[in-house]
């Protein structure tokens, strides 16, 4: 996971992690854990609901998640 460009993006967006968290219905701990990969990862739906959200390209997509 790159998590330095998801965080980019969400600064671009003005977003924090909690922010996002709120949006994936998650803890905002749990959203921490995923992004510094700590046990969990994003699942489809999560996935599916930040690229929906800052209407990234599956390139981007793949970039961040599964570089």
């Amino acid at each position: 996971m790159n998590k330095n460009k998801l965080k980019a993006i969400m600064a671009l967006h003005g977003d924090t992690q909690s922010d996002l968290a709120k949006i994936l219905e998650i803890a905002p701990q749990t959203f921490s854990n995923k992004i510094n990969e700590r046990g969990s990862e994003f699942n489809k739906k999560e996935i599916t609901l930040i690229k929906d959200k800052y209407s990234l390209s599956s390139e981007e997509v793949s970039d961040i998640f599964f570089n």
